[in-house]
């Protein structure tokens, strides 16, 4: 039986159930990632898809798994095009029986897979691996999900619902079909992801050291907050986004720190953001294309709009808010930004400068190295109003935040004195 799996948000080996379910069945296979050139080209809201440090992580990520495969006899075979017209022709040319892919809440994502189960002259065979849970563990429509986090998380925890146990990689890979490799990427990229490196490995060694070996996790829920320095955080975020690593590995990690040194504030912490991340991806599923809508899931009319100078001013840093600058700064020099500091230029676009939450959304997909659509969209909307938060919406007090989380004014002074952001911004 020849089989096809087509990676998009799992590139990892260990705990693919799509994987484990084409290695079972099939004795001839291609390995499959497919680079769609609408993701390099401007979109709606002035931004791409994908800027150059996510691409960067991407293709590092790509590099590992392709050297996974061949320890195991495989080959990733790396295409350039459209899926729904790459996936098809290598179906027909190769006479594959069975294509298997990961499930993802992204609406482009579920079009892509439902309307291939419906066109192809194979099984479609669509596997669940992005998230904690199962939709089976849920009896949600659109109409019954929980509208705030706190909802959710109390179902959670009233019906006992428990991640899925992650499982190991296949030891053994079916016969790689050949298959001729686009070439993409590598030669023009400049940027410096350090200490950031795409893959399941890094993955997993970043999941060690915070874990374990720094014990970040010792003082998570008093560092979580901090806007700049690697430790504060897990940083697992940007291996969680390409599915690097899943989340189930971390929260199997996260009951095992548990059960070496007991349940603490800063471990309940950690598992309230996974959750958080969870209830955005379910989010995501039910509500579908209304989480790009202006008026968000609560079908409400934001009082903002498009402002240019507002607008430019913000995405390169050169407000009149001092914290704002540093935070967009930081982004466009490195690809991240802390969860704090996206809550607070959020704040600034939406309630200060008086702008359609979109335009920041779509400035983050195009920036962030850890970008994931439902994460994204779903934290846009809370802050503008129009999401999940219970308060109606979120304004910030930009000096109190700066009186908090940059009280001696380092944070603002080593951006302020960084080079300008313009010229990141220009591809």
């Amino acid at each position: 039986m020849k089989g096809l799996l087509w990676f998009r948000h799992d590139l990892r080996l260990a705990d693919n159930p799509a994987l484990v379910a084409l290695s079972r069945r099939c004795d001839q296979a291609l390995m499959v990632y497919v680079i769609d050139p609408e993701w390099f080209r401007p979109a709606h809201f002035q931004s791409r898809h994908l800027g150059r440090f996510r691409e960067e992580f991407l293709y590092q990520s790509l590099r590992a798994l392709e050297r996974e495969l061949k320890k195991r006899k495989q080959r990733l075979v790396v295409k350039v095009g459209n899926p729904l017209q790459v996936i098809p022709d290598l179906c027909k040319k190769h006479g594959i029986d069975l294509l298997a892919v990961t499930d993802h809440p992204g609406v482009y994502e579920r079009q892509q897979v439902a309307y291939l189960s419906r066109t192809l002259g194979c099984e479609v065979s669509v596997s669940e691996s992005f998230s904690l849970f199962l939709r089976s563990q849920f009896t949600f429509d659109k109409t019954t999900f929980p509208q705030t986090f706190s909802q959710f998380r109390k179902h959670v925890e009233k019906q006992n619902i428990l991640p899925c146990i992650p499982i190991s990689a296949p030891e053994s890979l079916p016969k790689h079909i050949d298959e001729r490799r686009d070439i993409w990427g590598g030669q023009e990229f400049v940027y410096d992801l350090t200490p950031y490196h795409g893959g399941e490995d890094s993955g997993m060694v970043q999941l060690n050291q915070f874990f374990w070996k720094t014990q970040g996790l010792k003082n998570y829920k008093e560092t979580r907050n901090g806007l700049d320095g690697w430790q504060f955080s897990s940083r697992l975020s940007a291996w969680l986004a390409n599915g690097s690593i899943s989340p189930r590995i971390v929260a199997a990690e996260l009951d095992n720190y548990e059960y070496r040194h007991g349940r603490s504030d800063s471990t309940e912490s950690m598992y309230a953001e996974l959750l958080w991340r969870e209830y955005f991806q379910w989010m995501m599923h039910y509500h579908g294309a209304s989480m790009f809508a202006f008026e968000g899931i609560k079908n409400k009319r934001p009082l903002t709009t498009y402002y240019c100078q507002n607008y430019k001013a913000w995405e390169q840093g050169t407000t009149e808010y001092p914290i704002v600058n540093a935070c967009m700064r930081q982004l466009n020099q490195t690809g991240y930004m802390s969860n704090r500091g996206r809550q607070i230029v959020a704040s600034c676009l939406v309630n200060e400068l008086g702008v359609d939450w979109r335009f920041g959304a779509a400035y983050f997909e195009q920036q962030l190295i850890d970008f994931d659509v439902a994460t994204n969209y779903g934290n846009w909307q809370y802050l503008a109003g129009v999401g999940a938060d219970p308060r109606g919406q979120r304004h910030f007090n930009l000096e109190k935040q700066t009186e908090i989380y940059d009280p001696d004014g380092t944070f603002v002074e080593k951006w302020a004195n960084s080079k300008s952001s313009e010229s990141l911004l220009k591809y």
